[in-house]
């Protein structure tokens, strides 16, 4: 598990708990939940300096809501989980019987897609 993002501005230690990006053609910071990743061009805040960021002059802050309560794995994620689970624990296929080739007699074994040939010219 990795650890917690901190708050990108300078001599904040504290938890990252939302992520600032903007736009700057419609001069909007946009400030909404943590991102799932840590991006090169935006900046995760703490509660703290989130509640108090402004915006240059003459820009517009949008902020989404944030869903303040912990969040688990979700039904899809247990799901999906157990698939791979199951998955894993089935046997293997037994493998492919090694045929021989008549054909041209330049094919003398088969295996699966896999082709032994012959270079002799009988």
């Amino acid at each position: 598990m990795s650890p917690a993002r901190r708050c990108s501005r300078t001599a904040c230690g504290r938890s990252a708990v939302a992520t600032l990006t903007y736009v700057y053609a419609d001069q909007t910071a946009v400030l909404g939940p943590l991102a799932t990743y840590a991006e090169p061009h935006a900046y995760d805040l703490c509660e703290a300096h989130s509640e108090r960021l402004s915006a240059p002059r003459g820009w517009e802050v949008l902020r989404l809501a944030r869903d303040t309560k912990e969040r688990g794995p979700s039904g899809d994620d247990l799901l999906a989980l157990a698939d791979a689970v199951r998955e894993a624990a089935r046997p293997l296929p037994p493998p492919a019987p090694i045929t021989l080739a008549t054909e041209g007699g330049r094919e003398v074994a088969r295996r699966g897609h896999l082709r032994v040939l012959t270079t002799d010219n009988s």
